[in-house]
């Protein structure tokens, strides 16, 4: 082989930034990414609701990894080599202006997802990398000399090194060209998703949101803190797509139904309410209890709660029995729901599953079984909680693959 050929499949995240740290770092190299679809990078211009969730603020590796419900232990050794500064750093250094929100997420200053995409496209058109659209590859197998793609009308493409960064395994298919390399799949499983409820009463509330919720599901092991969302359908916001990236497995071998347990104000203890009720008791003996919110609590969510505890309306305050004040505790603190159905996150639309991790050497993203072929991205059964963590992990796997691949180049071209 005379030129030293490196071709990437898939123009998402981690492809585009694999390709351009080859290209940079082998100059020699002819980098190609090909992208099936008509656009590069467009989960990128889509996430974060156009906003483009770069990365998150936490740059400890150990810490940096608890945010993978699968793939936080093999991923400890690369972030320690590219974290989160680097990744802001990489795109400062390129002029992008960057902006951390108190709950630590990273966005383009200028709250366009474009910004992040023409930073890349052009970064990869400086090095030299050669950016083609519209192409499938239909199959691929390893020759002498690395790598041969299967085009459309027969066409083949050669590379001493090959990429695939072909993102989730959720369609038919997708995977293919992993498997045909010698490469197993585990099954892809929605991994970010809020829950269906049907309780009537809860879906009416819908719009209320609230900071500091713990959220358990008893059944799986699972509990989760953070901010919840009253929905049409049931409930979202972070702590509960955390909990159903947490629990991806055990909820879908549970049919997307478990029963979830609610309390509504997770840093308020029993003894606390208890306060609470006594101050109001004293203060408000002829008030309706109903009509009468507690913080953090909104008034519409606290009648419900008041309802859905026993208390009629018409109960005041000095009315209130040691028995009701029990369950009315008791509902603030454990609300039992049955989740009977789960709605994607769009914005995300996160799996897990793809390439087993104990395939693939995560110094450079090599695979353990075809040698000169590399994997990055979400093809890996890797994913994260929300909050630019699986935009972080692309960058990392991809980052290293690409560096590891002109390494490979510049040892062959050496020897």
């Amino acid at each position: 082989m005379n030129e030293r050929r490196v071709i990437v499949v898939g123009g998402g995240a981690a492809g585009i930034f694999a390709a351009i740290a080859c290209a940079e770092a082998s100059p020699g190299a002819r980098v190609t990414v090909l992208e099936q679809s008509a656009r590069l990078l467009g989960k990128v211009r889509i996430s974060g609701g156009g906003r483009c969730n770069v990365t998150n603020a936490c740059d400890d590796p150990s810490q940096l990894s608890e945010f993978y419900p699968r793939g936080g232990s093999a991923l400890l050794g690369p972030f320690h080599r590219f974290r989160s500064g680097d990744t802001i750093r990489w795109f400062q250094n390129r002029g992008v202006a960057l902006k951390t929100e108190p709950d630590g997420r990273v966005f383009p200053g200028t709250d366009s997802s474009g910004t992040i995409v023409d930073c890349l496209l052009r970064a990869a058109r400086d090095a030299g990398v050669r950016l083609l659209t519209g192409c499938r590859v239909a199959g691929a197998a390893r020759t002498e000399d690395g790598f041969e793609l299967t085009m459309g009308l027969g066409r083949t493409l050669p590379a001493e090194r090959l990429l695939l960064a072909t993102g989730g395994c959720r369609g038919p298919g997708a995977g293919g060209l992993a498997v045909q390399l010698g490469h197993s799949l585990l099954p892809p499983v929605p991994s970010l998703f809020s829950f269906h409820i049907a309780a009537a009463w809860l879906r009416a509330l819908a719009g209320i949101s609230l900071g500091e919720v713990e959220l358990s599901a008893p059944s799986l092991s699972l509990r989760q803190r953070g901010p919840v969302l009253l929905t049409h359908e049931g409930l979202s916001g972070p702590a509960v797509l955390r909990l159903s990236a947490w629990g991806a497995r055990a909820m879908r071998e549970s049919g997307y139904r478990f029963p979830l347990r609610v309390n509504w104000a997770a840093d308020r203890s029993p003894e606390q309410w208890d306060a609470l009720f006594g101050a109001s008791r004293a203060a408000h003996p002829a008030r309706r209890i109903a009509n009468t919110p507690l913080p953090p609590l909104p008034a519409r969510l606290w009648e419900a709660l008041v309802s859905e505890s026993g208390v009629a309306r018409e109960i005041r305050w000095a009315e209130l029995s040691a028995t009701r004040r029990r369950r009315l505790i008791q509902s603030l603190r454990a609300t039992e729901l049955e989740v009977t159905g789960k709605s994607l996150n769009q914005d995300e639309f996160v799996t897990c599953g793809g390439v087993p991790l104990r395939e693939v050497d995560f110094r450079g993203m090599e695979s353990r079984l075809t040698p000169g072929l590399h994997l990055a991205g979400e093809l890996l059964d890797i994913d994260g909680v929300t909050g630019g963590f699986n935009f972080q992990a692309a960058w990392t796997t991809g980052w290293l693959a690409g560096n590891a691949m002109a390494a490979a180049l510049r040892q062959a071209g050496a020897g």
